[in-house]
């Protein structure tokens, strides 16, 4: 058996040097081989195989770069896809699991010298949010599948579908709203004609004994004997007119019933336990990130993750925190500014602020656009309203 076979302990050994990842400056990618060292990296380059590959290079350099930085760019967004797909996650922690493929693209072969550079890349062509932070640099994958598109398109349209369930619902509510007013009114009319019908009972004083007597359209006058039983329909005249005028006051009372319940429904209706929306200014309010100099510092909601977490855009310096709603606080704009309704009846909706209220902590606000356009809101939490970034 030679010195250099299958099973000497000599070619063993170099099986198992070869196993793990070495140096990337001593891979030749065009020749696809691994050097140990840099005396090993020398001979593989003077040897006649390189020598054809490098021929075969010179020939079309761009192309050949160019079709390496295609492979390693796909490579590496479908690990993202399988490993990373809706998490933060360090660029270096992706690349390390990238590189674990011995077989992988390697780096050197391609358009980028670094890593960075590659991270610029994929943030610059909107394949992935990148972020640079004091630990380094995070990429977010953004997942364009068409999938994961028809998931979403199929989710914004079940919001549109809700919002025209709940404008239906309004509609059908000032219907009945003016159905019960067109009720009041004609109760109203009715009670008015009572009134007049019992005017126009004409009353008359007997010669023969000076007591009141009534005739009722052509009849003739009643006599004494008679007085008993025109006294007594005057009473339930009376009676049926009281009684109708109190139905024609009772109804405005029922009417202001039936509006506040449909508002504490409202309010129960839309009232959550989360308020980040993505538009708004909000204040970083935890002490955390004080050391690092983010505590009372203002930023813009680019997105809520799981309802409860906010990717807040700071307006001083444009970095991009992940915090907690329970350490945000809602902003409150000068008189005049424009604030959305964040929870409670309204939420979701757009309003100006008229004014606020510093003793109960509450702000005067108008509602702009929408099925309740104009309508004012006289004492709105400070919680309930946010600022809307412009």
């Amino acid at each position: 058996m030679g010195k250099n076979d299958f099973l000497t302990p000599k070619a063993i050994a170099n099986r198992i040097k070869a196993k793990g990842l070495q140096k990337l400056r001593w891979y030749c990618q065009m020749c696809q081989k691994q050097c140990r060292d840099e005396n090993g990296f020398k001979c593989h380059c003077m040897s006649e195989s390189h020598q054809r590959q490098m021929q075969v290079f010179g020939q079309n350099p761009h192309r050949i770069i160019d079709g390496y930085s295609d492979e390693f760019e796909s490579a590496f967004l479908e690990h993202m896809k399988r490993s990373h797909r809706f998490s933060r996650v360090a660029a270096t922690v992706v690349y390390n699991e990238y590189i674990a493929d011995r077989h992988h693209i390697h780096m050197n072969s391609t358009q980028w010298l670094t890593l960075t550079e590659f991270v610029k890349y994929l943030g610059r062509t909107g394949k992935c949010k990148v972020e640079e932070t004091p630990k380094g640099w995070f990429i977010t994958y953004i997942d364009r599948d068409s999938e994961t598109l028809f998931k979403e398109k199929l989710k914004n349209k079940r919001i549109r579908a809700d919002i025209a369930d709940e404008e239906k619902q309004e509609r059908e509510i000032r219907r009945q709203i003016e159905r019960a007013e067109q009720s009041v009114l004609a109760v109203s009319s009715d009670s008015s004609r009572v009134s007049e019908n019992s005017e126009a009972l004409g009353l008359q004083k007997s010669e023969s004994s000076g007591k009141i007597a009534f005739a009722l359209g052509g009849l003739k006058p009643v006599g004494k004997e008679k007085g008993e039983s025109s006294k007594v329909v005057f009473e339930e005249v009376e009676l049926d007119k009281s009684e109708k005028k109190g139905k024609g006051g009772g109804g405005k009372s029922a009417l202001d019933a039936l509006m506040e319940e449909q508002e504490k429904a409202k309010e129960r209706s839309n009232r959550k336990d989360y308020w980040l929306c993505e538009g708004i200014v909000v204040k970083v309010m935890s002490k955390a990130l004080a050391s690092r100099g983010y505590y009372k510092q203002k930023g813009v909601v680019v997105k809520v993750i799981d309802k409860f977490v906010g990717e807040i855009e700071l307006i001083e310096n444009k970095h991009v925190l992940r915090v907690d709603q329970e350490e945000l606080e809602t902003v409150i704009p000068q008189i005049g500014g424009l604030v959305r309704i964040v929870n409670g009846a309204y939420r979701g909706m757009n309003a100006r602020l008229l004014g606020v209220n510093t003793d109960i902590f509450c702000a005067k606000v108008q509602i702009e656009k929408g099925i309740y356009d104009g309508r004012v809101l006289p004492a709105v939490e400070y919680e309930d309203i946010c600022k809307v970034s412009q």
